[in-house]
């Protein structure tokens, strides 16, 4: 599913989901071998493929729900 990653003003990263109009703030991260497991706040696990980093912000990508 595409996401929307992008920083709050607390300057804590967010992703938004449009298809579920879900927003989100991210209270985990995890490095995985091919990339990261973000998750959130409702309890979603999103699996996100490497990034160059610094990431750049605003940025929508392709994620995975895995939980």
């Amino acid at each position: 599913m595409k996401v929307m990653l992008r920083k709050n003003t607390l300057g804590h990263l967010v992703v938004y989901v449009a298809k579920k109009d879900l927003e989100e703030e991210v209270v985990k991260e995890e490095t995985t071998e091919t990339g990261k497991v973000y998750t959130l706040a409702n309890g979603w696990e999103l699996s996100i493929p490497t990034m160059e980093e610094p990431m750049k912000l605003p940025q929508t990508i392709e994620a995975k729900r895995i939980a």
